[in-house]
């Protein structure tokens, strides 16, 4: 239904566009407030780079944070990576991610990008606190926040925009009669935009999400993810249709879809009735981290890296070492 609303294709947006300007109005005074010095923000002693977007749901900021890191690694630099950690329930924060650390202390995604790359992750709501932690634990030279666009009181070096190149900005309306955090305009105002399949449009670097062979979450067999059996395919994402549309251009015959809510916490029995004997459970990697623990023999995840064309490529990374004493 929120889909159908955001898109513009139900009427009842109109119903709660009251709300919508209440929510343009005060997140537009809370920006002005950081822009004349009325709120405090703070400013790390090394780069800080924002990987956001202007509309809620998924839009692939966690591949192109993962991107960005790995590259940078490549490159000999030390990075590290901050996130709020929507969904995790930490007993502290700051909170600075260790092999133990899990999905219900600290959210799927930071878990996810800490389990991929192996950089320094810390979460809090006040995402100066987890650079500060970060820094307290080692030099760094420089510092990507997972989302955080809107979190002003961190100030920032270089903002990159992730934009679903399919949906882009439905409605084109403030949250909640629209997907907009911010509204389009924002765009004039960052060093970068990236948008995640679809059309780039121009001053867009165009970005596909490349599925990689699938994985067997409990033993870390991997495999064409054509070649499974009878797959259920399940996504607590951000956009599910992505992930089933990435299954179906891989050839993958699907038997069954199920789509739960993002960041959605799981148990065996709620997983494990949803495929009957013989069938294979096929499910996003940031799913996976969530279900390791009770993963069954026959529980796959599917990786997805993100893929940008050469020379846009080197061009953002570039623009991001300049930042780099």
């Amino acid at each position: 239904m929120i889909e159908r609303i955001w898109s513009g294709s139900s009427l009842v947006y109109l119903l709660l566009l009251p709300l919508s300007w209440l929510y343009g109005l005060v997140s537009g005074l809370i920006r002005l407030s950081y822009r004349c010095g009325l709120r405090k923000s703070w400013r790390a002693p090394v780069p800080v780079v924002i990987v956001g977007n202007l509309t809620a749901g998924g839009n692939g900021k966690t591949p192109m944070v993962i991107w960005l890191v790995e590259q940078l690694q490549q490159r000999g630099y030390r990075v590290g990576v901050v996130s709020r950690g929507y969904g995790g329930k930490s007993a502290v924060y700051p909170l600075v991610l260790d092999a133990q650390t899990t999905t219900r202390q600290a959210g799927d995604e930071p878990v996810l990008i800490y389990q991929r790359t192996g950089t320094p992750v810390a979460i809090s709501p006040k995402r100066a606190e987890a650079v500060q932690a970060l820094l307290n634990q080692g030099e760094l030279d420089l510092i990507i926040t997972d989302d955080g666009l809107q979190h002003y009181a961190l100030q920032r070096d270089f903002e990159l925009v992730v934009i679903d190149g399919v949906r882009r900005f439905g409605n084109g309306w403030w949250l909640p009669a629209g997907p907009m955090r911010e509204r389009v305009s924002r765009l004039k105002t960052v060093d970068a935009c990236v948008a995640n399949g679809g059309v780039a449009q121009p001053g867009e670097i165009a970005m596909k999400l490349q599925a990689q062979d699938a994985v067997n979450i409990a033993s870390g067999e991997r495999r064409p993810a054509i070649e499974l059996p009878h797959v259920v395919a399940m996504a607590g994402i951000g956009h599910p249709p992505r992930f089933f549309a990435t299954l179906e251009k891989l050839g993958v015959e699907v038997e069954r879809e199920v789509a739960f809510a993002d960041h959605q916490e799981y148990n065996h029995g709620q997983l494990a009735a949803l495929a009957s004997q013989g069938q294979t459970l096929l499910m996003t990697e940031k799913d996976a981290v969530k279900c390791r623990a009770f993963a069954q023999p026959d529980w796959w995840y599917l990786p997805v890296e993100a893929v940008l064309p050469t020379e846009q490529a080197e061009q953002l990374l570039q623009g991001i070492q300049k930042l780099i004493k």
